[in-house]
């Protein structure tokens, strides 16, 4: 199987294996180890169906969400930021994680367009104010 990448899939999934095996599958060590990856590597990883969305997401921004969010995120693969993953809502307006050009982004969105997007170390946070409080940007 290959998912157009320069490195053979095998050869992801046996890293993958490895640092989890590695890390004991605490979020926490595995970031770390995730940040000492290749950087081709590691954007390669942070799209695939070998981590899931919140290993992903714990990496960029190094917090725990709410328990709900973080169980979306579980049992998604990370695959599915390409296209953007709803990991909270607010009335009629949803937060999504995503990665749009090898970075991730915290997206308010009301269903149909993007109302605020968030990038760096502190979107998440920046986007559950907003959420909370639309009129916070």
């Amino acid at each position: 199987m290959s998912d157009g990448s320069n490195i053979p899939y095998r050869d992801l999934a046996a890293l993958v294996d490895r640092l989890l095996e590695e890390s004991d599958e605490d979020v926490g060590v595995l970031a770390a180890k995730l940040g000492a990856l290749d950087a081709d590597v590691r954007s390669e990883l942070m799209v695939s169906d070998l981590l899931n969305a919140y290993q992903v997401f714990y990496y960029y921004f190094r917090t725990v969400p709410d328990e709900l969010a973080k169980e979306r995120m579980e049992l998604e693969p990370a695959s599915v930021l390409k296209h953007g993953l709803k990991i909270d809502e607010v009335d009629i307006l949803d937060l999504v994680f995503l990665m749009e050009d090898r970075k991730p982004v915290i997206i308010v969105s009301d269903g149909e367009k993007r109302l605020a997007t968030f990038t760096g170390g502190t979107a998440y946070a920046d986007g559950i104010r907003f959420l909370e409080n639309p009129g916070y940007q």
